[in-house]
This record gives C-alpha cells, sequence and structure tokens, in this order.
C-alpha cells in the first residue's frame, strides 16, 4: 500500500511528463494548440494530485474533486480523462486492492460522483445518449452499467470493464520498448502517444469528427509510426504531422490521457503497488 503523499506525486510526474513530450496533435512542451497552454495542464496537475490521492477516498470522489479543482483553477476542461483512468489506479495503490477488485467494488456513490463530474468538466463532443444521459440529470444507474453502454463509443469508458485492457496490451509494452532503446522519460511518452493513437480511434477525434475521420487519423499515425525510428528524436516529422492535425482542430486528447495513465501505472508498480 502506498501513501497519498506518494501517490500524489507519481501522479503529478506522469502528467508533467506527459507535457514534455512531443505527442502529435495535443498540447505539448513543442507546442500549444486548441485555445490551451502547457501552463493550463501543468496547474491541473497540480491542483488535481490531491484530490486523485486523498486518504480514504472512493474512485467517483476522487475523480469529482479533481475535476472542481481543475475547473476552479484554470476554467476548462484538461484532464476529465486522466482522471477516470488514474483514480481506480490511485485508489488500488493506496489499498492494496487489484485494480479488477476496485473496479469491481464501484458503487452507487461512485457513480454519482462520476456523472457529476462529466457534467461539471463538459468534455467537448459530449452530446446527449438514448440511455443512461449523463445530461439528464437522473439518478446515474451503476457505473459499470453506464460505462458498459458507452464502452463502442468512449475507450475510457470501455477501459472500466476490461481492467485496462489498452494500458495492459498497448501502453506498457510500448513504453517498455521505448526504454529499452535508450529513450529519455519524455521521448517515452511520445512512444506510447504514437502507439495508441495508431492502435485504435481516438475518442475524442471520434466524437467530435466521427468514425470516418478517426480512422482515417489512426491510420495516418499507424504508417508514421512504421516508417520513423523513435530512437533518433524524429521531431521534424512528428511536428509537421502535430501541426496538420491541429490545422484542422484535430485533439487525440484519449491517447494522450491514457499516456499519463500509462505512465502512472508503470510508477505505481515501480513503487511497490501491485495493480494486476
Amino acid at each position: 500500500m502506498l501513501a497519498p503523499d506518494r501517490i500524489a506525486g507519481l501522479y503529478r510526474a506522469a502528467c508533467l511528463t506527459e507535457l514534455d513530450a512531443l505527442k502529435v496533435g495535443n498540447v505539448h512542451a513543442y507546442a500549444a494548440g486548441h485555445r490551451m497552454k502547457v501552463a493550463d495542464f501543468a496547474r491541473s496537475a497540480e491542483v488535481s494530485a490531491g484530490p486523485l490521492a486523498r486518504d480514504g477516498a472512493g474512485v467517483g470522489a476522487r475523480v469529482l474533486a479533481g475535476v472542481a479543482a481543475t475547473r476552479a483553477a484554470v476554467g476548462q476542461n484538461t484532464n476529465l480523462g486522466i482522471l477516470l483512468l488514474c483514480a481506480p489506479l490511485a485508489r488500488a495503490a493506496e489499498t492494496g486492492a487489484s485494480l479488477a477488485a476496485v473496479l469491481g467494488g464501484l458503487d452507487a456513490g461512485d457513480a454519482r460522483d462520476v456523472f457529476a463530474a462529466i457534467r461539471l468538466a463538459s468534455p467537448g463532443g459530449l452530446g446527449e445518449a438514448p440511455r443512461y444521459d449523463v445530461t439528464a440529470g437522473d439518478a446515474p444507474p451503476p457505473l459499470a452499467a453506464a460505462m458498459a453502454e458507452a464502452a463502442h463509443r468512449d475507450r475510457i469508458a470501455r477501459a472500466y470493464g476490461t481492467e485496462f485492457e489498452d494500458i495492459r496490451e498497448v501502453g506498457l509494452p510500448a513504453l517498455e520498448a521505448a526504454g529499452a532503446s535508450g529513450l529519455d522519460e519524455p521521448w517515452c511518452a511520445s512512444a506510447v502517444h504514437l502507439a495508441y493513437l495508431a492502435a485504435f480511434p481516438d475518442s475524442h477525434i471520434l466524437r467530435k469528427h466521427g468514425p470516418e475521420a478517426a480512422e482515417a487519423i489512426r491510420s495516418e499515425a499507424a504508417a508514421l509510426r512504421g516508417r520513423i525510428d523513435m530512437a533518433a528524436r524524429p521531431v521534424a516529422e512528428l511536428l509537421a504531422f502535430d501541426g496538420a492535425l491541429k490545422s484542422r482542430s484535430i485533439n487525440p486528447g484519449t491517447s494522450a490521457d491514457f499516456t499519463v495513465a500509462t505512465l502512472f501505472w508503470r510508477a505505481l508498480t515501480g513503487a511497490g503497488a501491485i495493480l494486476a
């Protein structure tokens, strides 16, 4: 079991490493974008770390408190997806329970708090859903049921029903391979982000631009990943793709969220947490 202060520190470090990474289409140290700045995300990491790691808090409470702190500090949604992915990891690391046990133990309070957090964050392209509409204001269903309903259109929701399969099968192997090739932490994060973007259509792109655009970007990312050598730190090639995406207002935000969660997972297990 890890102490809350330790968890908070590892979370901040994961967020800041991700910001230092050249993540195509996202906000990062090499280039801003989408009317947001690196400072907004750095501030968000700072103010949400304490709520995310709050001693004894449930998953939903961690997400809601983190979103509220972020909203108060920067006035916009910069980290809802990050918090949704990192809160179960933080809870597992603090309690010593497995991630599967944490996800299996989500209760009505978690559902209420997560729905409230989503309404407060008001993520782009949220829209309406035929069942379990988060904007309706009704009593939410069990969180597992709501996430299962959204799984086909939202990769983060899907993660709740697969015990974070994407992190285990895409993110962590990409992170291990990048580290083995001698890359430093930010470039490892760049490699992880591109691996996610190439592996499946990004949910944020899917919501805002539709399935054809999301699949086209996935295909472009896969082609780029196949022809560049990340060990050579290909700044020019990545920035060219980055600029092309931003010129079309395309932001692969879900891939960035998974990148933070992957770094956080690795940091927690490195500190002794047993998540699997």
